[in-house]
């Protein structure tokens, strides 16, 4: 497995070995030691998977209770994923790392607690698959605008689909300071 570091400390993206040939492929999308050892938590307790169809913007959520680290991927279908780092204090915050995950690619990408998450689907239809560090919590689920021009994200599409959920989110700049997760240090 190649592990690439982004721009994001803590965000990584994952390229696992594939097998393939004229039958198929095989992969390993998670072996505890391997993705230990890559810096990733030993521990995931929920596994989630979502269906949408092209336009779709999932996001960008996040959770201040029982934060959640997210290992991502694409099984059918293209997606822009997108990790915004939205810790107080952090000397990152505001800042923002997508890339295209899809099923010809088989890359996965790690987004730890602390950070906003969110997808847009740019193939007709894509299965989304994540696993999360902690349970969903929806009492404590919070969520940034998409289009927030501070942050800035270059979003493949514009015309997109939102739930009526996501529609109501706020600027990065809008939220209190109680509905932010404080950054730590990790030296």
């Amino acid at each position: 497995m190649k592990v690439i570091t982004t721009t994001l400390p803590g965000v990584l993206v994952l390229e696992p070995k594939v097998f393939g040939d004229a039958r198929g492929f095989f992969l390993e999308i998670w072996q505890a030691e391997r993705y230990r050892e890559a810096g990733l938590p030993a521990q995931f307790v929920q596994d989630n998977h979502s269906r949408s169809r092209r336009g779709v913007l999932r996001g960008l959520h996040y959770q201040l209770v029982q934060p959640q680290g997210k290992l991502v991927w694409v099984t059918r279908g293209a997606v822009f994923d997108v990790a915004v780092d939205i810790r107080q204090g952090s000397p990152h915050f505001g800042r923002w790392f997508g890339c295209v995950l899809d099923d010809e690619n088989h890359r996965q990408l790690y987004i730890p607690p602390g950070f906003a998450h969110g997808f847009c689907v740019m193939s007709e239809e894509a299965d989304f698959f994540y696993k999360c560090t902690d349970y969903y919590h929806p009492q404590s689920e919070r969520g940034i605008a998409w289009d927030d021009p501070d942050i800035g994200i270059e979003w493949p599409l514009q015309d997109v689909a939102l739930s009526a959920k996501d529609q109501q989110n706020r600027r990065l700049s809008a939220q209190s300071a109680e509905d932010l997760p404080q950054y730590q240090d990790e030296d």
